[in-house]
């Protein structure tokens, strides 16, 4: 079945769902759409709900209310199955299964395989056609997955967490590799990630989670430019509070520092700079631990561009 928005990536509405044995809600009242031809940053901190997404968007669970779409179908579906990929953190494989057993399984389960991508990505990792998954270091194991993964050519690629267990360099080929495949097919990625730095060289749109519930959903380049981080003196915080949405500040003495979300043109005396994506984010998160409210302002205004 096709929703109204086929050419998302993916489209929540009204998105919750409750695990019954722990008695909480891991995602509740989620709305957002994801533009399709993105690489997607999925950030939160522990808990927030990450996994469950993505577990959602695979078709793995089920939502407890509301609704997600993936590329404008029910994920779960024939339809969803044969155009969405998820690489767990888990990666589940069977470790009796030869390497090439593996990929000789990809193939025969996916019409649209494509033999040469999958051989590469386990070639490049130095990997024996003939070993037993089982017997495969935790990196290498990522490769096989990643390869039964990319080698299905899905429209949507879901990663949760993939590359924990990769050295660096070798998280560098796969994130070529995946940066590749967003511009040659045009293959929508979201991806869940703790390595920020890793977050901001490679993706353009942004997710971010907060309890459960969608913090931000936008355009990673409008995030960097709608934000600045000021240094000034802390009478000007209440006033500062009343025309910008602050996401994070500190005082040392008589001086503030604040991240903010600008609302217009700035008032007063401040020390002004624009902070990367990682800084943005690393903000957010930080401003869900405790003893760090964020604030916003009354009215918001047009943001300044």
């Amino acid at each position: 079945m096709t929703g109204p928005d086929a050419s998302a990536a993916l489209c929540a509405t009204g998105l919750g769902f409750r695990y019954r044995m722990r008695g909480g809600w891991a995602l509740r009242d989620c709305e957002f759409t994801v533009p399709g031809g993105r690489i997607t940053a999925l950030v939160g901190r522990n808990g927030a709900g990450k996994s469950t997404l993505l577990h959602l968007a695979g078709g793995l669970l089920r939502p407890s209310r509301g609704e997600l779409r993936t590329l404008g179908a029910v994920p779960g579906t024939a339809e969803a199955r044969n155009r969405v990929a998820l690489l767990t953190q888990d990666k589940p494989l069977y470790p009796r299964f030869t390497v090439a057993d593996t990929l000789l399984m990809g193939e025969r389960l996916n019409s649209s395989w494509d033999r040469t991508t999958a051989e590469r990505i386990v070639h490049e990792g130095g990997i024996p056609p003939h070993a037993r998954v089982g017997e495969l270091s935790p990196g290498r194991r990522t490769r096989v997955a990643l390869a039964l993964a990319l080698g299905k050519r899905p429209e949507l690629l879901l990663l949760d967490e993939p590359l924990a267990d990769l050295d660096p360099v070798a998280r560098g080929e796969i994130m070529a590799e995946l940066m590749a495949e967003a511009a040659e097919r045009g293959t929508n990625i979201v991806l869940s990630s703790h390595v920020l730095p890793e977050l901001e060289e490679t993706c353009d749109w942004v997710l971010v989670l907060r309890d459960g519930r969608v913090e931000l959903s936008e355009d990673a380049e409008t995030m960097r430019r709608s934000h600045a981080v000021l240094t000034g003196p802390t009478d000007q915080a209440d006033t500062l509070a009343a025309q910008h949405t602050v996401v994070r500040s500190r005082t040392g003495g008589r001086q503030l520092t604040a991240l903010i979300r600008q609302h217009g043109p700035l008032h007063g005396t401040w020390h002004v700079e624009r902070p990367g994506l990682e800084d943005v984010l690393i903000g957010y998160l930080q401003a869900a631990e405790p003893g760090h409210p964020r604030t916003a302002p009354a009215e918001p205004t047009e943001a300044a561009a």
